[in-house]
């Protein structure tokens, strides 16, 4: 620590860091438009300027590093009148469009010319114009806005591993643009809209729609895949207007996907209405009169319910003691013995997020492709080698990455000999590291009979690795904690009545759901064609219309609050089963009590001493399969039911497959 003098008062701060770090750490703000705490320091906006003691010009706070006994003045009339200076020329070629602009009420332009700025201009010529770049179907761009701050393009550059945007011409003609008018081909490119301090850069969809002081804000989380990301809902009345991110040290930082940003539209599209039952033709019914045809339908009959790993986990629970409570007629994805286990963990197989900050060495990617399963957990894994250049092997099939990756091209038999130690060279390198990663995915789990053994096989040849696993449902630990198998064609058998919730339709699906000659139920939020084959069609709601609890990829959980009513008749999975089989819906239990203190109060999580440990299958062997290894996930931007059912989403998958090719130039 180091002794400095900010406007004649002493502070004791760090060493080796900037004095606009400095002020901040203590309490003081300065004002600034390039700088940002997750890019590089550029420099160029000149609003951070401060006055230093026996120095004849006021310097950029930003770029400059506090030394012992510094004496800082920021609020000096030199100061005043240079930061004046500074807002006057910024000013010089911005369009009075503030009416008119998506970004008033929340631009820092607007805030700072107002506190720091001065109430005339002594330019009175042409402001000069920039034309329009084309983003894609996600971003609004009006360049005549842009001061030239560059947050978009060191954005671009060292976070999504991409560079789009980037300086243009000189002098009076400089502008921000790319080169080749095409798609920001990014997964998180939605962040540049917070990043951009005027409205340059906007959201296409919120575009022209609401002011920000008329929307009201509720807190959830991303449920688009298994990170957890956490975010704030903008909505006004029954309609939600857009989605911002909330900072979240543990998980995503200050950046969301933009499948979380942008698929919210999918609510009005495309949803289930009514109730339909199928006599000869589709007939709309209501609620009584299902109940009563329902009755008839799992009267006597077995039944079984074929459930997907999104939905919640009180959902699962509900549907785990019906399956104990029915004297097995009822079976939870045709699995008979489901039984729970001791309690929520962090086990000790598989690692938290925060592995990565820990001087890690090597990171192994094993069947996943993180830039498309969990794009929040690939760029934290982007920045940190850039900061600390860590090698990145990939086991398995290649892929597209925008992180330097070494592909390894191995089965996965040889895959199992590397981390047994028995490869030459690669086993050497994990052994000579102090931390290594490796990211398994989901894809593995069709190919290997148990990921649990092979991960405690794993720890035991090498105690030193650390294992994250990347799972595309955003519950699908949650059905790992209670022992339920996914849904496949080894599950399925006839029964009397057959329960499908919240499936995709795939083809898969659809070959699972021909088995089934009796009745059906299919309980989703979207219609599709696989909809049309059942018995019963029911609407039930989303997450963005109810409370509900997940479990992410580190098994943390986390709870989305219910931010609008639901969509006409639809009703939440627990009121739909526990009316049809007539159960009573246990609200508290020492799990759910356990649950909602850690979502409460997180540090219980994240201080491992604190949690139950639950045990591994000690004996057995892994059984290997010989398909190949690659991701199960293709296209990023439909993912599931609810981003299929986007139309800003279809819009961008389009935009993609369009620019893609099959062949080589």
């Amino acid at each position: 620590m180091i002794l400095i003098r900010i406007n004649d008062f002493e502070f004791l701060v760090k060493q080796n860091i900037s004095i606009l770090e400095a002020c901040k750490y203590v309490g003081i703000t300065i004002p600034r438009f390039c700088y940002h705490e997750t890019l590089s320091v550029a420099g160029n906006c000149r609003m951070c300027l401060v006055e230093i003691e026996s120095m004849e010009k006021p310097i950029a706070s930003c770029v400059t590093l506090v030394e012992e006994g510094m004496s800082i003045w920021i609020d000096t009339p030199f100061v005043k009148k240079a930061r004046e200076n500074v807002l006057e020329t910024l000013l010089l070629n911005h369009p009075l469009d503030c009416p008119i602009c998506d970004q008033a009420g929340e631009c820092d332009l607007q805030d700072q010319t107002k506190t720091f700025g001065g109430d005339y201009s002594r330019f009175f010529f042409n402001k000069r114009g920039v034309e329009d770049k084309d983003c894609g179907p996600l971003i609004k761009t009006i360049m005549t806005r842009c001061i030239h701050c560059t947050r978009c393009v060191r954005f671009g550059s060292e976070i999504a591993g991409i560079d789009f945007l980037g300086t243009l011409n000189r002098g009076t003609s400089t502008e921000i643009g790319s080169y080749i008018s095409k798609m920001f081909e990014s997964e998180i490119s939605g962040n540049v809209i917070d990043l951009c301090p005027v409205g340059a850069l906007t959201s296409k969809p919120y575009a022209f729609k609401a002011r920000p002081w008329e929307l009201r804000i509720n807190e959830s989380i991303d449920t688009t895949d298994s990170t957890g990301s956490s975010l704030y809902i903008n909505f006004k009345e029954s309609e939600i207007f857009r989605i911002t991110p909330k900072s979240n040290i543990d998980i995503n930082e200050n950046i969301i996907s933009d499948k979380a940003r942008f698929s919210f539209d999918s609510i009005k599209t495309n949803r289930i209405k009514n109730l339909f039952e199928f006599k000869l033709k589709f007939n709309k019914i209501d609620w009584f009169s299902f109940f009563n045809s329902a009755d008839n339908t799992i009267k006597d009959k077995k039944s079984s319910i074929f459930i997907n790993n999104e939905l919640d986990l009180e959902t699962i629970l509900l549907l785990k003691s019906l399956s104990y409570s029915s004297l097995n007629r009822v079976k939870l994805n045709g699995v008979k013995e489901t039984s729970l286990k001791d309690n929520l963990y962090v086990s000790e197989k598989y690692s938290k997020i925060s592995v990565l900050d820990e001087g890690v060495q090597n990171v192994f990617l094993f069947s996943v492709n993180p830039k498309i399963e969990s794009a929040i957990l690939n760029s934290r894994i982007r920045f940190k080698y850039k900061n600390n250049l860590f090698s990145i092997y990939g086991l398995g099939r290649s892929f597209s990455s925008n992180i330097p990756t070494n592909f390894i091209n191995l089965n996965i038999k040889n895959c199992i000999r590397i981390f047994e130690g028995k490869d030459k060279i690669v086993s050497k390198v994990i052994m000579s590291s102090e931390s290594s990663v490796i990211l398994i995915g989901e894809s593995l789990k069709s190919r290997i009979s148990s990921i649990d053994l092979l991960s405690k096989n794993i720890k035991y040849f090498f105690p030193n690795i650390k294992i994250i696993k990347v799972e595309n449902g955003c519950n699908t630990e949650s059905m790992s904690l209670m022992n339920i198998k996914p849904l496949n064609s080894k599950v399925i058998k006839n029964s009397g009545a057959s329960w499908f919730i919240n499936l995709d339709d795939t083809v898969g699906t659809r070959k699972l759901l021909n088995k089934f000659v009796d009745s059906t139920f299919w309980v989703n939020t979207h219609g599709s064609k696989l909809a049309s084959c059942s018995q019963y069609i029911i609407p039930t709601v989303t997450n963005f219309e109810q409370e509900s609890i997940y479990l992410n990829l580190e098994q943390r959980p986390q709870k989305t609050y219910k931010t609008l009513s639901s969509f006409f008749e639809a009703r939440t999975v627990k009121n739909i089963i526990s009316s049809t089989y007539n159960i009573e819906v246990k609200t508290k239990t020492s799990f759910v009590d356990y649950i909602y203190e850690m979502i409460k109060f997180p540090n219980i999580f994240n201080t491992k001493e604190n949690l139950l440990s639950t045990n591994f299958l000690d004996k057995g062997f892994v059984k290997i399969g010989l398909y190949p290894l690659k991701s199960n996930l293709e296209d990023f931007y439909c993912s599931n039911v609810f981003t299929k059912n986007s139309i800003v989403m279809q819009k961008c998958s389009q935009k993609v497959r369009k620019n893609s090719s099959n062949f080589f130039d």
